[in-house]
């Protein structure tokens, strides 16, 4: 099965949010195709809990993001897409130095899309966190 392109690059997207969200560390896009991104987060000292765990206001930003950034690869660049919902299930904890979330689209629809994230650190293959994200699109 070979990926669609997306209708915006991850420079692009790149570009977008180190220009729109001033505040913060940014997860890098690494990779962008219809329907599909990966977005990598180097964690440092403000992405920890105590015990040098991820936080989970961490994942949930992460998957946020990544299903903001999914959209993209659809509309191009949608800075009013906003999130309806967002649910995550924290699944283990995450001592990590990065994180990364892989963002698949389920749905895109005339008014709504819905994602699905899955966010792993570097201790383990496996995900972390889980979650299913809404958006909803501009008129």
């Amino acid at each position: 099965m070979t990926s669609e392109p997306s209708v915006v690059s991850a420079e692009e997207i790149n570009a977008f949010l180190a220009k729109g969200f001033e505040s913060g560390s940014l997860p890098d896009v690494k990779l962008a195709e219809r329907d599909r991104v990966i977005l990598r987060l180097d964690c440092g000292a403000e992405h920890l809990r105590p015990g040098g765990f991820v936080s989970g206001p961490t994942q949930m930003t992460m998957a946020d993001t990544a299903a903001y950034v999914a959209v993209f690869t659809r509309m191009g660049l949608t800075p009013m897409a906003l999130t309806s919902n967002l649910n995550i299930n924290f699944l283990r904890p995450c001592q990590s130095t990065w994180l990364e979330a892989e963002c698949r689209v389920l749905k895109f629809g005339r008014a709504s899309v819905v994602s699905e994230v899955n966010l792993r650190g570097e201790a383990s293959d496996k995900a972390v966190s889980h979650a299913t994200v809404t958006y909803v699109l501009p008129r």
